[in-house]
């Protein structure tokens, strides 16, 4: 796959995409009817794409092109629009081991990087339904299901070496994505770059004093180090919940154009630290007739639930699907054996849980001093709220990251979060 644009390519508008779609049989078998009969409405609200929905009398496909630039911020950041490539590649990876927990996909056109995949409906973004205080019943149980699954089944645990080697081949040329995250996530917030955007003044102050944070500088170059060279398993690479299309019932996870080979940790904590910022942001949001108290309670029984079912689900297939080259069964065939096999899984799990916790951290900062913000927060009408509860994610999160000892246990960060609300309370001293 070459990774310049081609004279093929073209930007596609809804005339053109329909004619594309005409000619790909079983695409217009799903949507029926005529070309003329289907509806065809570019959506796309995210930093970097644009997306159609077609719509036809039997059925409809979402399509997603990429842009030979940040459509964040237009044709000034160019970027090649090969990570479509890395993102169709990712779902034909972890289409087998999601569960149903992602789109199925009918259509990868190459020159245009162009996939055309399932329509979901009537799912809504996740992030969206927070804000509007929406619970998913069935959120944790679905993405810790996801998670442990597309993590193990990449991972050294379940593959032989060449197989693994051979897989990381195909995402080692997605550079360009990766280098927007050590960018964006492990060093711009700490530095005075001129991307970098907060609640100003209100947090003027934290900006300042986590760019002159030795401690969390060291420890956020740390992890920055693990993401370049601990190639783990293959993640999603930008798992939050603006990437999760759900309803009541089911959870499909979208958007693994940041792909790569990366320490798992980075995928989970993604998740948590995702949810712990729509946890403080639901004080901006909260109304005299829509108290959130009771929500904030059910966020943080589902951060605790996405880790221990991950946890479980996670530690269950080391037991019953490790075939890969790391832990062989050979070597633990006897029963004094399997007592130290046990001990290993509970330290890579407890590894696994520390890296959770900092990686999640990391997301949380950047969310917030960084250049690409969570509409969590930004929605926010007021400012000095919005940076109360910019504050309370901060706080917590440098000692996630600069002190993931101190958390223990899933339940010792929830009670943390709980604690950091109700200690701070104004943006006075902060």
């Amino acid at each position: 796959m070459t990774e310049t644009v081609t004279t093929a390519y073209r930007v596609l508008d809804e005339a053109a995409l329909r004619a594309l779609l005409a000619g790909v049989p079983h695409v217009a078998a799903v949507l029926g009817g005529t070309p003329a009969a289907w509806s065809v409405c570019e959506v796309g609200d995210g930093n970097l794409n644009q997306v159609f929905l077609v719509k036809g009398p039997a059925g409809g496909v979402c399509a997603k092109q990429a842009l030979p630039y940040v459509r964040a911020a237009g044709e000034s950041w160019p970027l090649k629009p090969i990570r479509a490539f890395y993102e169709y590649c990712c779902m034909m990876a972890h289409g087998p081991h999601a569960a149903g927990h992602a789109p199925d996909v009918y259509h990868f056109e190459p020159a245009l990087y162009l996939i055309v995949m399932e329509l979901l409906q009537p799912h809504i973004i996740m992030r969206r339904g927070m804000i509007a205080g929406t619970r998913y019943p069935c959120f944790a149980a679905h993405i810790g299901d996801y998670m442990a699954r597309t993590l193990f089944f990449t991972s050294d645990l379940a593959l032989r070496a060449a197989e693994k080697k051979a897989q990381m081949t195909i995402f080692c040329g997605n550079t360009e994505l990766c280098k927007i995250t050590e960018d964006l996530i492990f060093t711009d917030p700490y530095t005075a770059c001129d991307r970098n955007r907060w609640t100003s003044p209100q947090l003027d102050g934290i900006a300042a004093a986590f760019r002159g944070d030795a401690a969390l500088k060291a420890a956020v170059s740390e992890l920055k180090l693990r993401f370049m060279a601990d190639a783990q398993a293959l993640l999603h690479g930008d798992l939050h919940t603006g990437s999760v299309m759900v309803t009541e019932t089911d959870t499909r996870v979208i958007d693994p154009e940041f792909a790569f080979y990366g320490p798992m940790g980075f995928d989970v904590g993604a998740v948590i630290g995702n949810l712990l910022i729509n946890y403080f942001a639901q004080d901006g949001h909260a109304t005299a007739d829509d108290p959130r108290d009771a929500y904030q309670a059910w966020v943080l029984q589902t951060v605790r639930d996405v880790w221990t079912g991950f946890a479980a689900k996670f530690a269950a297939l080391w037991e019953t699907d490790r075939t890969g080259g790391a832990y062989p069964r050979a070597l633990f065939e006897d029963a004094g054996d399997r007592d130290a096999l046990r001990a290993a899984r509970r330290a890579y799990m407890a590894a696994l849980y520390r890296d959770t916790l900092r990686f999640g951290a990391a997301k949380m900062i950047r969310r917030i001093l960084g250049f690409a913000h969570n509409i969590d927060l930004d929605w926010i009408a007021d400012a000095d709220m919005r940076a109360l509860c910019e504050t309370r994610c901060l706080r917590l999160a440098r000692a996630m990251l600069v002190e993931p000892q101190r958390f223990g246990s899933i339940d010792v960060l929830t009670d943390a979060a709980v604690r950091t609300r109700s200690t701070i309370t104004s943006l006075t001293g902060t």
